[in-house]
């Protein structure tokens, strides 16, 4: 299977960097600072394993989508669609889910401009309890608290082991060992790894990777962004197309 990276190269070292240098100013702290560094040296190390040559060739900037069967927040006849593939262990997700979010809920989602669906792109290679979370995601949803789940794991990326997920199950009101035998069970491995079959067709190179666009009968037919960009990004990005 392809190994992702996390945003363009070039953006990643030097996103964290400014995180380090600004803290307070941005809304991240030394925690996340350290953690996104962190994060940073792995990928170094992981580009030195490979010795590549040359870059990977860059995906397509445009994609449709069919999101038949998958949960939305918003209207169903929205104009817009917006998809997140997230990994619920990356940093640069969290930072997407805990500043930018909201805002595009509040301004978009809520408004019945845009419907948002959220899919998965779990780097296992990098992150070893990504792609649990992301069954956790889909067991939730069994009991009608996918978007629940998603919001405590997209915050907290640092508790993503087995017995973190049951005890947030269990806060939730969710039967914690219907959900624990669900996650164990390994059900949802074939779905999780379509996303991510997905995620390489449509040229992701990164998480968080978008795609957003007019929606469509069955999904949405629009441009792929990869990045953790602030709301005003996707604020224009949004506006544009609502203009069209």
């Amino acid at each position: 299977m392809k190994k992702f990276l996390h945003f363009t190269m070039a953006a990643a070292f030097m996103l964290p960097l400014a995180a380090q240098t600004q803290g307070q100013n941005e809304g991240i702290t030394r925690q996340q600072a350290d953690q996104i560094l962190n994060e940073l040296r792995q990928i170094r190390q992981l580009l030195e394993r490979q010795n590549a040559a040359a870059p990977a060739p860059k995906g397509p900037q445009h994609a449709a989508v069919d999101l038949t069967g998958y949960q939305f927040l918003g209207d169903k006849n929205a104009p817009l669609t917006m998809v997140e593939y997230t990994d619920y262990q990356c940093p640069f997700c969290q930072r997407f889910h805990t500043t930018v979010f909201d805002e595009i809920k509040k301004n978009y989602i809520d408004t019945g401009k845009v419907r948002f669906y959220s899919k998965d792109l779990p780097l296992d290679s990098l992150h070893p309890n990504a792609f649990r979370a992301a069954e956790a995601g889909r067991c939730a949803a069994e009991q009608g608290q996918f978007w629940k789940m998603r919001d405590v794991m997209a915050a907290n990326p640092s508790k993503l082991d087995l017995e973190s997920l049951v005890t947030d199950a269990t806060e939730l009101k969710m039967e914690p060992k219907a959900f624990r035998s669900c996650v164990e069970s390994d059900k949802y491995r074939k779905a999780v790894e379509a996303d991510v079959v997905q995620a390489e067709q449509i040229g992701a190179d990164g998480t968080p990777t978008f795609v957003i666009g007019k929606s469509t009968a069955n999904g949405v037919d629009g441009d792929v962004l990869v990045g953790a960009m602030p709301f005003s990004a996707f604020d224009a990005k949004l506006k544009q197309l609502g203009s069209k």
